[in-house]
């Protein structure tokens, strides 16, 4: 009989699917794949076995049910459909657990249900999560679903780190707490970071900066998050691409009075028109640091708010360990440019942080360390693997 080691990991996001299949045996990659830009008539599919001959085509693919159904007919193309007897189950990236799930859970209509009472708080994540995980079950009924949270990493994090100083009956009749989001990234970046120290997780304090077109924060100590700096939503906290993060409240009621602005008008400002965009009209960090380097005031100024900010919250969560081991960057901007890197720990050195320049400019793309012999706080590199992670906590969980 054959042994069932794979798992089919699935991003099924407002607009589109990522793909990938992973052996847990070998942890190898199989296949990966997306389908983007779903409903529209440019929508297409790339996907690219193991072995490489990548794969496109267009669409249309009405909704994630086409676009899923089209991904199962190129994976069975390869042999290793929905149907194989080698998969031992579809991990689901779900992006809002609340303070429901804590951990992975094998799907059923009770867990269906809990996810879509959460949609209001992952308004434009949750369903399409919901339609990935259905259209799945769908297509191969007899493989356990796995939903994974991204909050569920920060549901460790003391009371005190989770509250928000408003009344308790409103927090609590609406669920206003902080939940964090990028639990998988950090869950296993933090994991990776004690690998790279050469100790066990449970022995190690550590910063991940998670940094990408969204920007995350979390200390984590032994193992475990206390507190980190996305909140109920994804845009509180880090300043993003498009996001502002921090921001005082006063601000909203502020323009609804004075700019005429609806909540909505609001939102989309802060959301999707802030953050390095709205400072400078671009939201690439390569664009905005390539700017820099021409001199571009608005350009240096975003850069400057940007790693401002990050140095504020290394240092908040430098108190709040007490004893740090590391300082990690991850994600797209924090595995790939140096020169954030450099600007964010510039000056930190009281603290016990530095940049070696050497290493912070090498070329090498895994885990390492870029800080100096002499600092007394490792700073490091690590790339996320966060579709790893849903595959080996989808992959334990229906192993056990």
């Amino acid at each position: 009989m054959t042994e069932a080691t794979r798992v089919l990991v699935l991003n099924s996001g407002s607009s589109s699917v990522k793909y990938q299949l992973i052996d847990m045996a070998g942890r190898r990659r199989l296949a990966t794949g997306i389908v983007e830009r779903i409903g529209e008539r440019s929508a297409r599919l790339v996907h690219t076995p193991a072995d490489g001959g990548r794969r496109e085509r267009g669409g249309p693919f009405a909704d994630h049910r086409a676009a899923l159904r089209a991904a199962a007919e190129e994976l069975a193309a390869d042999g290793t459909g929905f149907d194989s007897p080698e998969l031992a189950a579809v991990g689901h990236r779900v992006v809002h657990g609340g303070d429901v799930f804590s951990g992975p859970v094998v799907v059923d209509d009770r867990v269906i249900a809990d996810i879509e009472a959460l949609v209001p708080l992952a308004p434009l994540h949750n369903p399409g999560n919901l339609e990935g995980i259905r259209t799945a079950a769908a297509l191969s009924p007899g493989v356990p679903q796995v939903a994974v949270f991204d909050t569920a990493f920060h549901t460790t994090m003391p009371e005190y780190a989770a509250r928000y100083a408003i009344d308790v009956r409103t927090a609590d009749a609406h669920g206003i707490r902080r939940y964090g989001a990028h639990g998988t990234s950090h869950a296993y970046v933090s994991r990776r970071t004690a690998a790279l120290l050469g100790r066990a997780p449970e022995d190690v304090n550590v910063i991940v900066l998670h940094l990408g077109n969204g920007c995350s924060a979390a200390a984590v100590r032994g193992g475990r998050c206390v507190d980190t700096s996305m909140g109920m939503t994804p845009l509180e906290g880090l300043v993003m691409g498009t996001r502002s993060g921090d921001i005082d409240p006063a601000v909203v009621p502020y323009l609804a009075r004075t700019a005429g602005m609806s909540p909505d008008e609001v939102d989309e400002l802060l959301n999707r028109r802030s953050g390095l965009l709205g400072l400078c009209g671009d939201n690439d960090m390569r664009e905005v640091t390539r700017r820099v380097d021409e001199g571009d005031g608005a350009a240096r100024l975003a850069l400057d708010v940007y790693t401002h900010r990050l140095r504020k919250y290394i240092g908040g969560y430098m108190a709040v360990l007490g004893r740090v081991d590391a300082v990690v960057f991850t994600a797209g901007v924090g595995e790939n440019s140096a020169p954030v890197r450099a600007a964010t720990i510039a000056g930190l050195e009281p603290l016990g942080l530095a940049v070696d320049p050497d290493r912070n400019a090498s070329a090498e793309r895994g885990p390492r360390f870029i800080s100096p012999q002499y600092a007394s706080v490792a700073v490091a590199v690590v790339p996320t693997d966060e579709e790893l992670e849903i595959a080996g906590q989808a992959y334990d969980l229906v192993s056990t």
